[in-house]
């Protein structure tokens, strides 16, 4: 399979893809780390990693809130 990720909003809206797949789980999140500011910049919230169609995990790109 290969592995991808989603591009989401906030409230869930796909805005698009990543523009490579991987062949690797560890290789798609080292994209991630190393794309996550860009992809902020471009206004995407959050990301889902897929394995070809199966959702392994969603993750916020937004820096978690502090306790108030």
């Amino acid at each position: 399979m290969a592995w991808s990720w989603r591009l989401e909003k906030s409230d869930g809206r796909m805005v698009g893809m990543s523009e490579e797949t991987f062949s690797t789980q560890a290789d798609a999140e080292s994209w991630l780390g190393e794309n996550w500011r860009g992809l902020r910049t471009d206004a995407v919230d959050a990301v889902t990693l897929l394995d070809g169609e199966t959702v392994v995990y969603e993750m916020s790109l937004h820096e978690p809130s502090e306790p108030g």
